[in-house]
Order: C-alpha cells, then structure tokens, then sequence
C-alpha cells in the first residue's frame, strides 16, 4: 500500500494519469526500492516535461501508447494544452507547489519520459473534454493498486480518498462567481458518494443551474489556493472575502498569491490593512471591511456566506464577536461558516429552492477546504433583531445555515484530520448529542439547533457531576386522575424545570448579562471565570461567599443526551448534583454509543437578574383594554411619558431618570457623572447629551411601548414546596416575597384571557431551596392545568413573564377565560431519523431547510391578521352592535391557535397555512402596512400622540464655557501640547470611522482609550498614578481645546472630546471647587444607589 505522500501525488493528477502510472510501474521490469518514492518520483518526473502533463517513458512504458491529463489550471480552465511545449507546469514552479509535490522519497533510476496529452474544452464553449482511448489494463484505482482497500490511512486528505474512490473525475462546480471551486463528487461525509448525490450531478430537465454553466473535465486545486494554504485560515478566508463577488483567481494572480503568502507572519491588523488597499476597496463595499484592533483578543471569529438566489455567492469576514455557540467551542471558529440564503419573490421561489438545494447538497469551497450543511434554524427572530447588521452585509435571509468542514485538500490536513475523520456527517452531530433517538426528522432538525444557542460555558467537569433523573409532575382532575391532551401526551405542571446545587450554580459569572453580551471595550474570556470561594463549610467543602442566581437558563450535553429547560438552585441538593426532567430530555442516549467521546458541556443562555423597567405593548394594552381598563389610563401614562422627556433637560428629577436608565449608552456614563458632581444642567454639552437620552427613551412609545410603574418581567419556574394553590403564585424580587393580587402575561400571548389576575403569597418553607436568591416568579404545581400554559401555551424552559401590581390595573382589569384550542393543524407524517439511511437523512434535512421560514411566514401572517381584527374589535367595542364583533373574535380565535402552531411548527413538523379568507385584508395606520385604515381605537390614538410631538426639537443654545474651569488655571504647555493631541485625535477619528458598520464604534472606542491612557497613565480616572494636578491641567486644557474648537465650527457634538476623555477628571475637579466655593460635603456613591428611586 502506497504511503500518504504517494497517495497525495496521485490525487493530484487525473484518475486516468494515476492509472497509467501505476501500471506502468507494475509492467516495469525496473527493481524498485521504494515502492511509494518511485511513485513520487514518477508523477513528478511526468509533472516537470510538460505543462502540467503526466508522460510515458519508452524503456520504462515498452513502447506502449501512453494517455495522459494535464494538471487542471482554475485560472484559464478553458485553456488546451501545446503538444510541443517542454515547460514545468505553473502549478510546479510555485515556491509552495514545489514543496508540496516533492518528496525525499527517490528511486534508484529514472528514465526519460514522451508527452502526451489530453485537451479539457470548457464547457463555456459548448463542448466536451476530447479524450484518447487507453489500453490501460486496469479500470481504477483499486485495480491498479495491489491490496487496495477502503482503510486507506485517515491522515490522507478527505479530497484524496475522494479522488480515489471517485468513479469519475469530471466534477461539476456550484458557483458562476467561483467557477474554480469544482466538485468531486459530493458527499454528506468524505468517503464517497450517495447515490442522490451522484443524482444531482446527472443530466437534469430541471430548470438551469450555475453549476451547468461552468464545468471542467478534472478536479481542480488552483495554484492560488495551494499557494494560500499556508496562511492561517482567517487570513485565507479574507483573501476570498475581499474579492468581493468576484472569483478569487480572476482577481488574484499566482504572483499576487506567492505575495500573499509571503505576508504569512504579518500581524492581522497590518494583513488587513494591505489586502483592504491592494482588493478590498476595489471588490468590496466600505462597510463591508472587516477591520478591527484586537485581532488576537479571543473573540469569536464569524465566517458568512451570502448566496443569492441565482447560486451566485460571496464571503463576508472574519467579523469578531464577544458571543460564541456550543458549536464554535466544540469544533472551533474556522470549523464553522454561517450560510445565508437571500429571500426570493415567490414567482422564483421554486427555482431557486432547487439550486439552493443543490448547493446544500455540495457544500461550499474556501480554498482547498469544502464545508458541508451541518445545522440550520429559522431567523425569524433574530432578523427582528438583527435587522439592520443583516442589512449592512447584505442579507435578509431568513434562514440561518451552519456549513461545517468536512474535506480538505490542503497539504497540511494531517495537522487537523479529527473533524473529516468522521464516516458520515450525522455521526459528526452526534458528538454532539444522540439525535438519531428523536421521533421526527422535525425535533432532529429542531434539537439539534441548541447548540447555536449563544452561552457561557460553565467550568466544571461534568464527569464529576451526578444528573439525576425525576418525575415530572402530572396534571391532575378533582378525583386524582391524570390528565391528558388533544394528542393524548400527559399534561404536566413542570414543563422544563429542574434542579441545580449550590455550589454548581455559584459557578455562574457575578454579572452574566454583562459578561454574555458586554460592549467590546470589555471583554474577557468569560469562559475563564472562576467561582469565588471561602472558608471550609458544610462537610470540610468549600462554601460560595456569595448568593447563586435563583434561575438558570441552559443546556446540558452529557454522552449523547441533550437537555434544555431552566434549573432552580436547590440549597437541599448534594454538592455536584442536577436534576432534569422527562420533559427538559430532548435527546436521550443511545446506549449501544456509551464507549463514543461526545462533547460534554454545561452551557447558560441566561440566569434570573434584575429587570428593566418594564412597558407594554400593543397586544397588551390591547387585552387589557378588552378587560375594560379606560383608554384615559394609557393616554395619560403615555402624555405623562412624553412630559417627562421633554423636562429632561430642565427637571434635575427627569435627568436623573434617563441618565441611569440610559448609563449603558452614554459614554460610561458621563451624564450620570456630570449630575453627581452638580455640573448645572445648563452646561451645552450635558444638554445635548439628554436630548439624545431623552429621545432614546421615546423610542417605541408610538408602538405601545410605554413605561408603566409596579410591573416588571421575571423568569418562570414551579413551586418546589407544593403549597402554592393553583390561582396563586410566589413572586420573590429585590427584597423579597411579594404579596397580593398580581397580573401575570406572557409574550407573545395574544389570546384575550392571557392576561390572569392571581394572589402572590409568600412561603416560607421557599428559602429552604433558595435561600436569599432573588427575581422569579413561581407556579402552584396543582390543579387541571399548568397556568403557564394557559398562558399562550408557555412553559418553564426559560419563558419570561410580565407581572404588574399596578394599582389601576387591578382596579379595572376583568379577566377572560384562558385560552383553549379550538383550531388544531393536522399532524405530519414525518420519518424517524433511525429509519432513515444516511443519504435519506440528509435528503430530508436538506427538504426542511426553507420549511421552517414558510411557518415563520404563517406566524407572521397570522399575527398581523389578529392585530389587525383586534384593532377593530377596539373600535366597535362600544357598540351594541354585536354580530360584528363576533365576526372578528371568530375569526381572531382561529388565528390564535394557527399562530400559536406555527410558532411551534419547528419541533411539531406541522405544516401551518392561513386560509385566504383568515387574512386581513386592511390594516389600521399604527401598523405601517397597506391597504391601511385609520383607525380610531386607543392603539390609533396612542400612535397619534406620539406622532404629533416625536419631532419636537429642543432650540439651540450657545456653546458656553463653566466658569470653575477658568482658563487662566491652564498652563501654556499644557494648551499647547493638547492642541497638537488633538489634531492627531481627529486624525485618529476619522480613519475610526471609516471602518465599517458593525466594528467602527469599536475602532472609535480604541481611540478615546487611547488617549485617556495618555492623559491618565491608565484606562481610568479612578486608577491613575499620575500627580493629580498635573492631571487637572491638562483636562482643563483638553476642556478649552475642545470647546474652542467647537465654537469655531458652532456644533455642540465636537464639544465630546473633552467628556469621553477627560469626564471623569474634569467632575472630580468641579466637586472639588464647588465644595470649596459653597461648603458642600463630597461623597462617593455608586451607580446602583439610584435603581427604583425614579
């Protein structure tokens, strides 16, 4: 059996050229030393007499004929071959090509060799590669190797065993953007090929795809990309994406290649910098730059795709993130590229799902590396969320794919073979968790996209970790018997919550929300953080000197199985000790897998934390309005709302207000800091800066989004006491248990009676399990039916509830009936995945991709349907005319249980469509949709009010300087020093943001960091070991700089230099004179001391 180097000089020649010489070795009457360094010194004795061509030898070969194929060159794949020509192949003569094709390996002789050719015609000029017939005695590879079997070596490459497996070395390519990325014969997994994959290569009457247009006749290793293979991946992943949609080697010359390599050991930032002004300015828009100053931070490197719906395709990144998946730890950034398939008008809908389809089936080339589908999950979401970021990379696509790598013809793969080591894709996945164990190719699809949920993983070995099961408890009729559903699955009050220790749940960082999704200024390795411990405790173990969260939201990965749902710290646990549920079990194990390595991990979405302020929304006041709460209530809250804006900048009270609330985007909270040192609110730029807050704070109120006081969101669980009766609730907040009646809403409920009006108690025997743990609210685990799932058909894996003690509320608000189903979608017929083949799993998977945006679509459709003949209910709701508004519940009830499948259509498989005569065919003005109405209901009036003031604008007032920070203070040197630091800072600014979108704020925060480090001698005030006086200089002299300069030019928003960067130093020194001019005491407070006092 030929070593790993011979076999790689054999796949890098045509499957006909490989035959001829090993049968030309095997007919040779030569003694032969070194069976695999004869074969190396033959392919490259072959390479180096013609272009490329692999030759006979009349006294090796006796005289027979000998057919022979060029190596294939990507960058002129339609170019023919001179029979004549005696030239290395281009591909040999590079610096990393000829290391890559030579071997120490030599054989004791070597002979002279004839050409002769094979001329491949592109198929862009319609015709066929011309082939001579051989007389080769053998038909493949197989053949031609004695003792040929399928173990060849894992080390060998996936795109050798491919070659070498593969019956034909004709390819197809997928993209007319990147005609050389030619396929061999794809495969869900690198050992060869389906015959559904063979299928989609095949002559086909379906409608054209790009890969028909651009074919070649060899597989083919451009000399580009072998070039490039010896970057680190990130740098080779920007080479394509700075070629914009442009095929890499029509951009990139071998020359610039050999130059691009060469730059291997340049630091990234400088990398970028040259390849954005040799390419990226000319293929790329500018907010397509990926530039950033910490390269080597940690962050999680994002890779995108983006295919438009001809197949046409382009890279986008690397783009840095602070977040990162299970399955970017698990298998690493470069591992995973993130697909994005571009929305199509219907009437193309149907071609471009075939070639998206296909394009899935062959996976997407970078470089020498082929990445296949891996998982997807519907966007629908976080397109909300990520709309506009998905618009500045130029998609709107509303599925999310994750391609992951699989193949790789790169010569250095033995470094990194784990990854195509894999037999078959779902043997991959199931690293990961045991999937083929679900009941539908739905939950397959659906449970394997937990692990792009974005976490922290908890530092502790789950090995050490005992994950007990227990019962979930049953709902339950007056006499005791067990409850069941429409489909008959038993109906349970604990739907995704379980236990966690103590001393597991410490582990938790103090600050998740902050250290998940911190500003990149901040970030740290959140997945470094340690638990803080003290003294010996309980048991001679170390007890956690600081409360746990009362609730986590996570996942659990633990030998195939796979776990989802919320975990209550429970002090009465065993230290090391979580306990699930049936119902939290998504993917249970496979036992005949218990000897398979999987990825074990404990991951946390989030934990239980104090909340915002919280505001209603057009849905809720919309069911509470139907509940009989006045429309005068939301009319003043929403004027009263609009007051408080506008007095901000003259109310210290309103100022305060929205200078803490709004501190996370306020420069670190320089307004806040700016009242505290009582710097007058007439100062310019403190104005100007509460006008922006004060704006911030009526965004979304002509949406319903207006704050309302005693109401608050909390995270949902059971009581674990049992005490808890089934119209009552536990409501634990900041100082503890509440009492009372409460309204209790989940999001996005939409049914009139999901809004329900319970006593909050307090329990006693809960601080056994939490202790002083705070911020949840808990369900009794009696009755018929869980009231969480009264409430828009909830649970307890991590649902978010809406609690209001709201006086007025309470006063007026009057319960519907919970919802019920009356409508239910037909089940699917749907495949088990254990039923399946390999090939038939991934057909299915790949049928799936767009179904789950078709019931995001329904879910949108039925959503709008139901606000819009809300709407109208509203506005007749006075009206004693009823057969009109029963028309509208009618109809609003059936699209309740349509949107509340279609929102569960993921994991149920059901397909959801809304009848023609369910949609809305008009839509009120508040909605921003045609046909529009107008309309008179109080959601109408509330968009009215807000429209009628949204752009009120506050005069503008003269930039003026505050008389404590005389300039007379100010030393020469230190004006003049600042003047030229400023210069440079404008300088520094401008190229900041000329970078692109979504990494500019971070480039312009690097350099206020920087020259708050020059000013400081640290990154803060508050760490400084510089002569405080000297400090106060020259802060007063950034002050006057900038403000002058501001002056000059009669725009307020110049004046920020001086506060972004010297803030900090310039209200210590304010307080310091204010104190000394008035006799006032100094005091330090913190931020917090501020939370719930406006």
């Amino acid at each position: 059996m030929p070593d790993t180097p011979a076999l790689k000089r054999l796949a890098n020649i045509d499957e006909d050229s490989a035959i001829d010489v090993l049968n030309r070795i095997r007919m040779s009457s030569v003694q032969i030393y070194n069976f695999s360094g004869y074969i190396v010194h033959m392919v490259k004795t072959y390479a180096s007499t013609g272009s490329g061509s692999v030759c006979s030898s009349n006294s090796f070969n006796n005289g027979q004929e000998v057919q022979s194929v060029r190596f294939s060159d990507s960058a002129s794949p339609s170019s023919s071959v001179s029979s004549s020509s005696t030239k290395k192949s281009a591909v040999y003569d590079s610096a990393t090509s000829k290391q890559f094709f030579e071997s120490p390996c030599r054989s004791k002789s070597a002979s002279p060799a004839v050409n002769q050719y094979c001329t491949p015609i592109s198929s862009n000029h319609g015709t066929r590669p011309q082939q001579q017939s051989s007389s080769l005695s053998c038909s493949s590879l197989k053949d031609a190797i004695p003792n040929y079997g399928p173990s060849v070596n894992h080390n060998v490459s996936p795109g050798v065993k491919q070659f070498i497996n593969s019956p034909s070395p004709i390819s197809k390519g997928v993209n007319t953007n990147h005609a050389d990325q030619h396929f061999p014969t794809p495969s869900s997994s690198s050992y060869g090929c389906s015959p559904i994959q063979k299928k989609l290569f095949a002559p086909s009457t379906d409608p054209p795809t790009p890969n028909q247009i651009n074919s070649t006749s060899s597989y083919i290793l451009s000399q580009q990309s072998l070039s490039l293979s010896d970057l680190d991946f990130r740098k080779v992943f920007m080479v394509h994406s700075y070629v914009g949609s442009n095929k890499m080697e029509d951009v990139v010359s071998i020359e610039d290649a050999i130059k691009i390599t060469s730059l291997k050991t340049m630091p990234m930032l400088d990398f970028e910098d040259w390849m954005w002004n040799k390419f990226g300015c000319r293929y790329c828009q500018p907010n397509d730059r990926s530039r950033y100053l910490d390269w080597d931070s940690g962050k999680t490197h994002l890779y995108y795709c983006y295919v438009r719906s001809d197949g046409g395709y382009r890279f986008k990144g690397p783009y840095l993130d602070t977040k990162k998946t299970h399955l970017q730890r698990a298998i690493g950034d470069e591992n995973v590229l993130i697909v994005k398939f571009a929305e199509v008008e219907d009437s193309y809908n149907r071609m471009a799902r075939i070639i998206y389809g296909r394009i899935a089936e062959a996976g997407i080339l970078v470089g020498l590396s082929r990445y296949h589908l891996f998982v997807f999950k519907d966007g629908g979401k976080e397109r909300q969320k990520n709309g506009k970021e998905d618009i500045k990379r130029g998609s709107s696509g509303g599925v999310k794919c994750y391609f992951v790598k699989r193949e790789s013809n790169a010569h250095w793969v033995e470094k990194d073979t784990w990854l195509m080591n894999f037999k078959t894709t779902h043997e991959l996945r199931c690293r990961f968790m045991h999937l083929h164990t679900v009941s539908s190719m739905a939950k397959y699809i659906a449970r394997l996209s937990l692990i792009l949920s974005t976490t922290i993983k908890l530092p502790v070995d789950l090995a050490s970790v005992s994950v007990e099961e227990i019962d979930d408890i049953p709902c339950i009729d007056e006499n005791g018997c067990i409850l069941y559903d429409e489909d008959g699955e038993r109906m349970i009050q604990t739907d995704g919550t379980g236990f966690i220790s103590e001393d597991l749940a410490v582990l938790v960082p103090n600050d998740f929300h902050h250290a998940k999704y911190m500003k990149d200024k901040h970030f740290e390795l959140c997945d470094l953080v340690q638990p803080e411990f003290g003294s010996a405790g309980h048991r001679g173990r170390e007890m956690p000197i600081r409360e746990p969260p009362l609730l986590i939201q996570c996942r659990l990965y633990k030998e195939g199985l796979a776990v989802k749902g919320t975990l209550l710290v429970n002090k009465k646990l065993k230290p090391r000790t979580i306990q699930v549920r049936p119902s939290m079990i998504k993917v249970k194990k496979d036992p005949s897998l218990s000897d398979t390595e999987s990825f074990s991990s404990l991951e946390v979405v989030s934990v239980s934390h104090k909340p915002k302020a919280a505001k209603l929304s057009k849905t809720l006041i919309a069911i509470l309005s139907i509940g009989g709460v006045p429309k005068k209530f939301f009319l003043d809250l929403l004027k009263e709302t609009l007051e408080d804006a506008q007095r901000v900048c003259l109310d210290p009270r309103a100022a305060f207000r929205v200078a803490d609330i709004y501190q996370h985007i306020d420069d670190s909270g320089i307004c806040l800091e700016m009242l505290g040192a009582c710097i007058p609110l007439s100062e310019p730029f403190l104005q100007h800066r509460l006008s922006q807050l004060a704006k911030e704070d009526r965004k979304g109120l002509g949406e319903g989004k207006i704050p309302i006081s005693d109401s608050f969101y909390l995270i949902g669980t059971t009581d674990p006491t049992g005490i808890l009766n089934s119209d009552e609730v536990c409501v634990v907040y900041e100082n503890g248990q509440i009492s009372g009646k409460v309204l209790v809403y989940r999001n996005p409920g939409l049914h009139f009676g999901d809004v329900h009006v319970l006593n909050a108690r307090y329990v006693k025997e809960l601080e056994d399990y939490i202790g002083n743990s705070k911020f949840g609210i808990f369900f009794s685990t009696k009755g018929r039916r869980s009231v969480a799932n009264e409430i828009a058909g909830g649970d307890f894996d991590g649902d978010i509830y809406w609690v209001s003690k709201n006086h007025e509320l309470l006063r007026h608000f009057k319960p519907s009936e919970p919802w019920t189903r009356s409508y239910s979608t037909p089940n699917a017929i749907s495949k088990k995945p254990s039923d399946l083949s390999y090939e038939e799993l991934e057909l299915e998977l790949r049928r799936g991709l767009f179904s789950s945006e078709t019931n995001s679509s329904s879910a949108g459709i039925a959503a709008d349907g139901c606000m819009a003949y809300t709407d109208r209910h509203l506005i007749l709701q006075d009206d004693d005319t009823t057969h009109e508004k029963d028309v509208f519940v009618k109809n609003i009830l059936k699209l309740i249980d349509l949107y509340y499948d279609a929102l569960d259509a993921s994991k149920s498989g059901k397909k959801v469509v809304i009848p023609n005569d369910l949609k809305a065919t008009q839509y009120p003005h508040h909605m921003d949709r045609k046909p529009v109405y107008h309309s008179t209901s109080i959601l109408g009036q509330i968009y009215d009010a807000f429209q009628s003031c949204k752009n009120e604008k506050l005069p503008v007032q003269e930039i003026c300087k505050l008389h404590y920070f005389d300039i007379s203070n100010v030393p020469n040197s230190c004006l003049s020093l600042w003047k030229e630091r400023y210069e440079a800072y404008k300088q520094d600014m401008k190229n900041a943001l000329n970078y692109n979108d979504i990494s500019k704020n971070d480039a312009a925060s690097s350099v206020i960091k920087k020259y708050k480090q020059i000013l400081y001698g640290a990154s803060d005030f508050k760490d400084t070991t510089r002569n405080i006086e000297h400090v106060y200089n020259e802060a007063l002299a950034i002050y006057h700089v900038s403000y002058d300069y501001a002056r000059k030019w009669n725009d307020i928003v110049k004046c920020g230099f001086a506060w972004k960067v010297a803030g900090s130093a310039l209200c210590a020194y304010y307080r310091k004179i204010h104190c000394m001019n008035t006799g006032d005491r100094e005091i330090t407070f913190v931020t917090s001391a501020f939370d719930g006092v406006f």
